[in-house]
């Protein structure tokens, strides 16, 4: 327990609701000790050395003395291995089946007594004790696993594993989800346990919400994401390595992974950042593309409290001419707390709210949390009650409902790795829809149960079906949320066929971008908790998961005006542009701040909408490669070593590079560039990189730059799209692709791509495998 979890636990003993939390604590507690008992004597295993192999499709078997190991090349370049019998399935990550193994990659002996299996784009070496070497075609390593180990129960029952490695002196980690101290994870513990902080958290709190083991490795060498596809509770230890100086040796970094169970298999994908990104949505699944509402200003606050608080809020956005999308509806509108209800009192036409507002450009976003009040006659307990055999909710080793205390008070848990439970529970979303509301957003689904002794989740002993297989919370935890979002996604997709569903989660797992996005949670109001902000967009990215934001803002207490600004001026940037509070951190509207703040924030919203054809661009473009919108700066110079340290500033697609103010009373910040020119959008200042550069950043605005060469569709003056330029250095071509908003459908866009170069002293714009003219306004900048 930490200190956080000690005050929380004091501040709730002393209420009826903590004192069923007490008592809920420790049911859970004696759940485990009876179903769980100390696993006693164990008894240490190392592969041992190699006894013999057998080529196979893609690539083989390799025996050794204690342990066997599959390797196989996929089709597209992906390598899996698992040891011990694991197989690429089942799997919460893979999009379906398992991609065919490459028949061109074989099985072969390698030096010293090892095997290895050549591929395009890449050799796996198995070393004769079980080390596997992962080289680049030229010999170059990218990777080094070391021979992996197990602790098994003398008494019997699953073996717990670590699994250490090398990399090179100057490679850099970046990944495992939700970091709040990232992107670039320096040297440390990372938890693998999707957790609700128990309140605000800040660039030193982890783990947060949304884990994964999903390693993205960048070096001079190349670069190479590693995937371990367990998803049981563990610990991922990284170590930077240091070049040597002058004739000294270079330290390598190192990895290691533990798990407290499940099966030890791995996927790597290697390449450039865009092929690995593309690889990874190719073995994961593309991600789901938003409707085009979705990319625009949204707002939401914990405490509306009534449809009247709703229409001022609105009205207020309006009367003052500023854009908003999206309106998104807390805990606060349910009847009790409970999910799926309405409290009629203070919201008594929720459809007609919805209709009037729509009518308006608005749309209503609902809250969805998956407990569920254990109360017989409560409409929603009684239908889960009866799904299936067993009914919908979480049961523990003896049979009985695991409960828990959460928000409506004592409730019970749908067990959403049953399909048959998702299958009812997307049903419930028909009730959502009926209200009026255009998407949900799920919370406390990491899941949370509130508890007295610092472990706010389910009892590990909880028991779940695991499609089919069976098993515990130990496996289960870190896939509840994606298995919910599974659920709420293809609900909402037989319920509403015509129409892309909008879904985002405050937790998940990797694939979860099949579903839809992300948010925060809760970050702390600070300027710590707006760095964290940037940190978990730009590291959930590389993990596949485009489509994320903040709570603009902070989610408690009350930030500066600076700070306000300062942040909208960030999230005007990123996929997710949500403002959002706690029921006592006061208003989030941007005219509460005065009016200088009012004034540059309708500034922001301004470029928001101008950019929105672009927005529509990068989430289309995301959805077929896999590329996040918001990418490090090293995104396109993976071997600019300067670049790979730099996380305060960010691409937005390939022509945007954004800096934002991250500290207070700054009106000019340093912006390391990439190689190229580069303009200043807001001053036309030019500038060469690589290097750094001083913009200036007034309160106004943050900085800005273009890529000399770039195309990107905004919206003109008369609401249409044009293109913007940005003129090419003399004797260089530049280029950038358009893809129209078909709607808010399934219906497949186009992408138009689209060259710029220098012509007779000016520059031209031509359609790639078109003649004539481009179809849009033309509008060259930068010269």
């Amino acid at each position: 327990m930490n200190g956080r979890d000690l005050v929380r636990s004091v501040k709730i003993v002393g209420s009826v609701r903590g004192l069923r939390t007490v008592r809920s604590s420790w049911r859970h507690r004696g759940a485990d000790a009876r179903a769980l008992p100390p696993r006693g004597a164990e008894r240490a295993r190392v592969p041992g050395p190699v006894v013999g192999a057998e080529p196979g499709p893609g690539g083989g078997v390799v025996r050794f003395a204690r342990s066997v190991l599959r390797v196989r090349v996929a089709v597209g370049g992906a390598v899996f291995w698992g040891w011990d019998g694991a197989e690429p399935l089942p799997s919460y990550a893979l999009a379906g089946a398992a991609p065919e193994p490459d028949p061109r990659a074989v099985l072969e002996p390698d030096t010293d007594g090892g095997w290895q299996v050549v591929s395009e784009r890449l050799t796996v070496a198995v070393s004769r004790h079980g080390a596997v070497e992962l080289r680049t075609p030229g010999g170059v390593v990218l990777r080094r696993e070391l021979p992996p180990r197990w602790w098994e129960p003398v008494a019997g029952g699953g073996a717990r594993w670590v699994q250490r490695s090398e990399v090179p002196a100057d490679a850099r980690f970046f990944g495992l989800g939700g970091r709040a101290s990232g992107p670039r994870l320096r040297d440390g513990a990372y938890e693998l346990w999707n957790t609700d902080p128990g309140g605000r958290f800040g660039p030193q709190d982890d783990p947060l919400y949304l884990t994964m083991p999903v390693q993205l490795v960048v070096g001079d060498a190349g670069t190479h994401l590693m995937f371990h596809d367990n998803s049981w509770r563990g610990r991922v230890t990284l170590r930077e390595g240091e070049e040597g100086a002058g004739s000294g040796h270079d330290r390598p970094g190192t990895c290691e992974v533990r798990m407290d169970g499940g099966p030890l298999r791995c996927w790597v994908v290697t390449g450039t950042p865009s092929r690995v990104l593309r690889g990874w949505s190719a073995l994961t699944g593309a991600p789901a593309l938003p409707p085009g509402w979705a990319l625009g200003p949204q707002h939401a606050r914990w405490g509306f409290g009534s449809e009247r608080e709703v229409r001022r809020v609105v009205a207020g956005y309006r009367e003052r001419g500023l854009p908003l999308s999206a309106l998104h509806l807390d805990i606060d509108h349910f009847d009790g707390h409970r999910v799926f209800t309405v409290d009629r009192e203070r919201f008594p036409d929720l459809p007609g709210l919805a209709k009037e507002l729509r009518e308006d450009g608005v749309r209503l976003v609902s809250i969805v949390d998956p407990a569920v009040k254990a109360e017989p006659g409560n409409a929603l307990f009684d239908a889960g009650a009866a799904v299936g055999d067993g009914g919908a909710f979480v049961r523990d080793a003896r049979g009985r409902l695991v409960r828990g205390e959460v928000w409506p008070g004592e409730c019970v848990f749908p067990d959403f790795t049953d399909p048959a439970v998702r299958e009812w529970w997307g049903g419930l979303y028909e009730e959502r829809l009926a209200q009026g509301f255009s998407g949900v957003w799920h919370d406390m689904n990491e899941p949370v149960s509130f508890a007295a002794f610092g472990d706010p989740t389910l009892p590990r002993s909880a028991r779940h079906a695991l499609e089919g297989r069976g098993g515990d919370h130990r496996e289960a935890h870190n896939v509840y949320a994606l298995a919910m979002a599974r659920a709420g996604y293809e609900g909402l997709r037989r319920l509403r066929p015509a129409e892309r569903p909008f879904l985002f989660s405050r937790s998940g797992w990797a694939g979860m971008q099949r579903y839809g996005g992300t948010w925060s949670g809760d970050v702390e109001t600070g300027w710590p908790g707006l760095r964290a902000s940037l940190a978990l967009v730009l590291g959930l990215g590389l993990c596949g998961v485009p489509y994320s934001g903040p709570d603009v803002g902070g989610f408690d207490g009350a930030p500066s005006p600076e700070l306000y600004l300062r942040w909208f001026q960030l999230g005007a940037y990123l996929p997710l542009f949500r403002t959002h509070a706690a029921i006592d951190a006061g208003r989030r509207e941007p005219w509460e701040f005065g009016p200088e703040v009012l004034e540059h924030a309708r500034a922001a919203l301004a470029e928001r909408e101008r950019l929105h054809p672009y927005f529509v661009t990068l989430a289309r473009l995301a959805g077929l490669t896999g590329a996040p919108y918001v990418r490090p700066l090293w995104w396109r110079s993976p071997g600019d070593r300067a670049l790979r340290d730099c996380g305060d500033a960010f691409l937005l697609g390939d022509a945007l590079l954004v800096a934002p103010v991250l500290e207070p009373g700054a009106d000019r910040r340093a912006v390391r560039l990439p190689r190229g020119r580069w303009y200043d959008t807001a001053t036309g200042a030019v500038y060469e990189g690589p290097g750094q550069v001083l913009p200036d950043a007034p309160l106004s605005r943050i900085p800005v730059l273009a890529r000399a060469g770039s195309i990107l569709p905004v919206r003109g003056a008369d609401g249409g799209v044009e293109l913007e330029v940005w003129a090419p250095a003399q004797g260089r071509r530049g280029g950038g692709a358009v893809v129209r908003d078909v709607g808010d459908g399934w219906e497949r866009a186009e992408v138009e791509r689209y060259t710029s170069r220098w012509v007779d002293g000016r520059v031209v714009v031509e359609r790639e495998g078109r003649e004539g003219p481009v179809g849009y306004p033309v509008r060259v900048r930068g010269r």
